[in-house]
């Protein structure tokens, strides 16, 4: 068989192949472990959106938002985009109006009741994370365009924490919307491909709690902290105390003017 692209591997994730089209894929991954393993993780992640933003019951969608994503589901979108649509659309609800799935931080600060930089840092992380088209809107290749528009944006000097010795690269970073402003994420990679995120927010008011503080909401873990009247926050699906070491290796690195 030739080698599946990432549609047909999305479409075989999807079960949107035919019977014939799907063993032969299955065939193929058999014999190549890091596409399979690729795979799991893609499965993974759809699992993990799954799990963190399980609609309540009592708290339906607008219709008018939910009729956007049928009129591309009539025009016969990619299941693809039909998905990132739906996780932009539960993003831009949870961030506008803090809603968000049945899952409550566990085993977390007790801050984390009341902070959102956490909540939407992991649902910044669970949407943008397991895209395979465009994952950041500058790459890592463009680094100098990418740190001077953000920079720009978030009215100060922004810089993603350099984390290739702890075995993770920048694959780049995107500007999104937040509470007070401007957002920045920037999007990491280790060889497996697994991905973490750092979202860094401006915050209304200066904190003096300038540790670290640990939040988990369903498959995603988050250290974050505050420095000079900015919020940071590290999300991935990783053990705690890997996690913790990257956000301290992070943390040592920022120093916003």
């Amino acid at each position: 068989m030739i080698e599946p692209d990432e549609h047909v591997l999305q479409a075989y994730l999807d079960g949107e192949l035919t019977a014939d089209q799907a063993a032969a894929v299955a065939a193929w991954l058999e014999t190549h472990p890091q596409a399979a393993q690729k795979l799991s993780q893609w499965r993974s992640q759809d699992q993990a959106l799954r799990q963190l933003w399980a609609l309540r019951q009592k708290e339906p969608v607008p219709t008018n938002l939910l009729a956007a994503v049928r009129t591309a589901k009539r025009r016969g979108l990619p299941t693809w985009l039909q998905q990132s649509m739906a996780a932009g659309l539960v993003f831009a609800l949870g961030l506008g109006g803090g809603w968000y799935g049945q899952q409550a931080y566990q085993g977390a600060h007790p801050m984390a009741a009341v902070d959102s930089l956490p909540r939407q840092a992991a649902m910044a992380h669970v949407v943008y994370s397991p895209d395979i088209q465009r994952p950041v809107e500058i790459a890592a290749e463009q680094e100098g365009q990418m740190v001077a528009w953000l920079s720009r944006r978030m009215q100060s000097r922004i810089e993603p924490p350099r984390l290739a010795q702890a075995g993770y690269e920048l694959i780049g970073g995107r500007l999104l919307p937040g509470n007070q402003g401007p957002v920045a994420q920037f999007m990491y990679h280790d060889a497996s491909g697994q991905r973490m995120t750092l979202y860094v927010a401006r915050e209304s008011a200066p904190r003096t709690d300038n540790g670290f503080h640990f939040a988990s909401q369903g498959p995603v873990n988050v250290y974050y902290w505050w420095s000079k009247g900015w919020g940071y926050a590290l999300s991935a699906g990783m053990p705690r105390e890997r996690l913790l070491s990257l956000a301290e290796q992070a943390q040592r690195q920022i120093t916003p003017d």
